[in-house]
């Protein structure tokens, strides 16, 4: 039996629930046992059914009623357990051998999830708790990246005690999130500073780069099990009404999620271009270090020879299935390395070794410490 969770409070909700859906499916039609955990906007856990569509989860509260409610404990007896109600009904606890994570954004692949997971004993796919805090904050991963050479546009955090250092227009992003929700571009540095007052998505931060519109998308990915291994590269196509960046609807809008988008792949290249992508993903992977599937983002120009790291994504939208054609990976297959991976690399090792009392024993009071 293997479970797969998604959803979450995330601005990047219903991607995750398509992407959750999208491996259930993969998996059920190998005839391999799956259940599905449905963690719901209102930060709440159900076991929900696996022939499920992306719109049944439009009216929440009547799928919710059909479904298993679900709680999740942390300890030496922690896991998933279904909630029963009635003070003498013990409540069941779900036995999960692997929980393939599909939450995208928010809590569910800033480090968030990935430490109660840790916490509570569950074996999970994808980033540990670490990468997934370094990979979602934009402002720490790009002065990783910089610091160790890699070439990457100026990113600030904005703040009215950061000054500017370079002319706009710029591009704002919010230091906390995926690769396209509350993203806008601004001519000035005064309405960047404003937009910093309004916008919901900026509420924890943002930063501000440059706005280059000469610049194109470039995505690859790469997978760590069984053995390390680079996607083929592609160029997302920008739709949206004033193609300005690459948007939400140009990645999510069209019922596969990322998988659906439109793009070039694999793109044209020159050998020496494409060889400068791909150096660029294998020093940035070494940095960050990966653990199932990331996707790195990048801004290029073929004609002027630039090329700059932009992001990582820890959890990709559909897991970046699309990009694994040259050696074709199916998505089975590219789901059950991922679950074997996460069987045989743990994400961490609780220990509480040199916690030997000697410190208690010597402290003396607390009163005395505190005079």
């Amino acid at each position: 039996m293997i479970h797969i969770i998604f959803g979450g409070p995330s601005p990047e909700h219903d991607v995750s629930v398509l992407t959750g859906l999208q491996a259930a499916k993969a998996l059920d039609k190998e005839n391999i046992e799956v259940q599905l955990i449905f963690w719901t906007k209102s930060n709440d856990f159900y076991l929900v059914d696996k022939d499920l569509e992306g719109k049944d989860f439009m009216n929440v509260s009547e799928l919710i009623g059909k479904s298993i409610r679900l709680k999740l404990v942390v300890g030496s007896e922690g896991g998933f357990y279904k909630v029963k109600s009635g003070p003498l009904k013990k409540e069941q606890k779900v036995d999960i051998l692997t929980l393939i994570n599909c939450c995208h954004g928010g809590p569910g692949e800033d480090g968030s999830l990935q430490g109660i997971l840790d916490i509570a004993g569950i074996n999970y796919t994808g980033p540990t708790q670490l990468q997934a805090v370094l990979g979602i904050d934009k402002l720490s991963f790009s002065a990783l990246m910089k610091n160790d050479g890699i070439p990457l546009l100026d990113r600030n955090l904005l703040s009215d005690n950061h000054p500017i250092p370079f002319e706009g227009p710029y591009i704002l992003k919010p230091r906390f999130g995926g690769s396209s929700v509350g993203i806008e571009v601004v001519g000035d540095s005064e309405t960047a500073l404003k937009r910093l007052e309004l916008s919901q998505h900026f509420k924890r931060g943002a930063v501000i780069e440059p706005y280059r519109p000469d610049l194109f998308d470039l995505q690859i990915a790469v997978r760590s099990w069984p053995q390390f291994e680079l996607s083929a590269i592609e160029k997302p196509i920008r739709q949206s009404g004033s193609s300005e960046i690459l948007g939400y609807k140009d990645k999510y809008v069209g019922g596969e999620g990322m998988a659906g988008a439109s793009r070039e792949i694999p793109v044209k290249l020159s050998p020496d271009f494409k060889k400068v992508v791909e150096d660029i993903t294998l020093h940035a992977s070494e940095l960050i270090g990966v653990r199932g599937v990331f996707r790195f983002d990048f801004l290029a120009n073929d004609k002027t020879g630039e090329v700059y790291l932009n992001e990582v994504n820890t959890i990709p939208g559909s897991l970046s299935r699309y990009l694994f054609i040259d050696p074709e990976v199916k998505f089975v297959d590219l789901l059950l390395n991922m679950v074997q991976e996460a069987r045989e690399v743990l994400t961490v090792k609780l220990s509480s070794v040199g916690a030997d009392g000697s410190a208690l024993t010597s402290a003396g009071t607390i009163a005395s410490k505190l005079a």
